[in-house]
């Protein structure tokens, strides 16, 4: 296949390349960072997108786009901005996508955040969508902007619902925080009560079921949640990375909740199965192979 990854130098972007690549596909990138070295690389102007230069100038058989903002925190502060990187940008891929390159499959990284908080768990892709963020409420704009070009105008999208995603190259969230708190200090504290919990997927397991997804899913405008379907207690998380990083490193629980954030996710896989996708790296796997690559970052 020709693909073509957008926000390909972020976390999960920079990962999909290079899984695409492996797999022996023709992979073509694009972000907003300039690359002067980088073959079949195209830079996206930060303020006014070139999606449309992409399609005119090449053809793909699948586009997944990675891009967008991707901090609750931030989007409470500056909405528009948000807005604009996970909304607006995904219309202006599609809308070049229906004029020059109509046969082209869309794969939009959407993201748990969608759900708010579940009243039920484990969540599925069809329950009611009540997101506590503008984070959560963009990303599910995108998701019904992929539903209309589908049914409006034939084109294959679908939107993968991301849990808790981890692993090398991760600059923010968790386990990012407490590696950079610990550095300072042998005693940190996190927000809320660390009974909490989230459903984490190891970046290595994401891509290859971003690849299982490209290949067998139904491409009608639907989401479907990418997650491991295991319930993580986010203070059993803390520990199992500090076993790997530093076990004398204490931590402190504040109770204070942060705006934005979820209280317990757990993701229904029962998709994902059905298509042929199985966990193949546990937690203590994934924080393992993340805290060797911690070790490098602080030489």
């Amino acid at each position: 296949m020709r693909v073509l990854v957008i926000g390909s130098k972020g976390f999960i972007g920079s990962h999909v390349l290079k899984h695409f690549k492996a797999m022996n596909h023709e992979v073509y990138g694009a972000d907003v960072v300039v690359d002067y070295t980088s073959k079949n690389y195209f830079h996206v102007d930060s303020v006014k997108t070139g999606f449309k230069e992409i399609f005119e100038r090449e053809s793909f058989d699948l586009c997944i786009n990675c891009s967008g903002a991707g901090n609750v925190s931030e989007s409470l502060v500056q909405p528009l901005r948000d807005f604009r990187l996970n909304t607006v940008n995904v219309f202006e891929i599609l809308e070049a996508i229906r004029k020059h390159n109509p046969d082209c499959k869309m794969i939009n990284l959407s993201s748990a955040a969608v759900y708010g908080n579940p009243k039920s768990l484990p969540v599925k892709e069809s329950q009611d969508c009540h997101p506590v963020s503008p984070y959560g409420m963009h990303k599910l704009y995108s998701e019904r902007i992929c539903d209309e070009f589908h049914r409006f105008f034939n084109l294959k999208t679908l939107s993968l619902r991301i849990f808790s995603a981890f692993g090398e190259g991760l600059h923010k969230q968790l386990f990012w925080d407490l590696f950079k708190k610990s550095l300072e200090s042998n005693t940190i504290e996190l927000f809320g009560t660390g009974k909490e919990s989230r459903d984490f997927i190891y970046i290595k397991d994401l891509v290859s079921l971003i690849e299982l997804v490209s290949l067998n899913a139904k491409f009608d405008g639907r989401p479907i949640n990418a997650a491991c379907g295991k319930e993580i207690i986010i203070q059993n998380a803390v520990q199992t990375f500090l076993s790997f990083w530093n076990p004398k490193v204490k931590v402190r629980f504040t109770g204070r909740e942060r705006q934005g954030d979820p209280e317990r996710w757990l993701g229904d896989v029962s998709k994902i199965e059905a298509l042929g996708f199985s966990q193949k790296y546990s937690l203590e796997e994934g924080l393992s192979n993340y805290v060797s690559w911690l070790r490098k970052e602080k030489q």
